[in-house]
């Protein structure tokens, strides 16, 4: 049979107090360090637990943190959107979650909404340069700093980029190439290529970078690989994209073209993508600690003492094999 739930009146008749007392113990309001253990006593006799909501409510709050993402499709986002709700939810917070489609009226639009419904938080990962937030609602960013009073959470792009160099020359690589396709807003991701060059330049090893915006047609991606290849060879032996998504693509077209992966040209991702069935990565790539970065926002948004820390925290990260370098 199922177990009932234990009630906060069961625990005050065995703690021999009133449930006005109980009540101020659970919830941390002062009471005589006597009436204090019988009541800790009671509810570890009893295995009483306390509803995470129920006490988010008893607060004050509405319970509810908006999560603002420009999409879900992409595994990354859906990753993070998966262990936020988890985390929250384990804190005794709905989320509410708001998909702006890459659209930076919509993102505005959204945070809108979520100010009149009062929401006790947001989190965003936002693609426009100048949201208005309410400087009352605790707010939180993911890859993009929004202001020194604003927690940002990223992670560490630019000692992903140095690892992604250093393993592709590691692996015998002699010509390198970064390829980048996203958006024009600047953010911490941005540094990806910036720790690409450092090490090509302490190397001395010749490398070009290569960037499109998002909105750039499939055909200028395509040109770009082919124009590459000339004379049955690819210019570059390895290859850095900055998201494992474009690694993918990229593979595709070399592909197409005749060249073999990872044996004539090797490529790393960035992102740390799973096959949902097999848990393998998709490619080669730079993990995004995903938990660690969800875990550290919430505590940001909820936590008064978190955000004495500092404005923008930077979570490390690391290289897995996956089939598109020469391990």
């Amino acid at each position: 049979m199922r177990k009932k739930n234990v009630t906060m009146k069961e625990v005050a008749a065995e703690a021999g107090v009133s449930l006005g007392t109980v009540s101020k113990v659970i919830n941390d309001i002062p009471v005589g360090e006597s009436y204090r253990l019988k009541v800790e006593n009671a509810v570890k006799k009893l295995g009483y637990r306390v509803n995470p909501s129920t006490a988010v409510r008893r607060k004050g709050r509405s319970g509810i943190v908006a999560l603002v993402l420009p999409s879900i499709r992409h595994p990354f986002f859906s990753g993070l959107a998966d262990e936020i709700t988890s985390i929250l939810m384990n804190r005794g917070y709905h989320t509410q979650l708001m998909i702006t489609s890459f659209d930076p009226d919509g993102e505005q639009k959204c945070i809108q909404a979520v100010q009149n419904n009062k929401a006790d938080g947001i989190i965003a990962l936002s693609y426009r340069r100048d949201l208005i937030v309410d400087e009352k609602i605790p707010f939180v960013t993911i890859d993009r700093f929004a202001g020194e009073h604003v927690p940002c959470v990223s992670s560490d792009n630019y000692g992903g980029g140095q690892m992604a160099a250093e393993k592709l020359l590691t692996l015998g690589c002699k010509k390198l190439l970064f390829l980048r396709i996203g958006s024009t807003v600047a953010g911490e991701p941005d540094k990806r290529a910036a720790g690409f060059e450092s090490i090509c330049r302490a190397r001395s090893v010749p490398y070009d970078i290569l960037y499109l915006k998002d909105e750039d047609p499939e055909s200028l991606f395509v040109k770009c690989i082919s124009d590459a290849f000339q004379d049955g060879k690819f210019a570059y032996d390895g290859i850095f994209c900055n998201t494992d998504h474009l690694a993918i693509r990229t593979i595709d077209q070399l592909r197409l073209l005749g060249v073999r992966v990872p044996e004539d040209v090797q490529v790393i991702g960035f992102d740390g993508i799973r096959d949902y069935v097999t848990g393998k990565y998709f490619c080669s790539t730079i993990v995004q600690p995903v938990k660690q970065i969800a875990e550290t926002a919430v505590k940001l948004l909820l936590e008064k003492d978190a955000v004495k820390g500092p404005a923008l925290v930077i979570l490390p990260v690391f290289y897995a094999p996956g089939g598109t370098t020469r391990e």
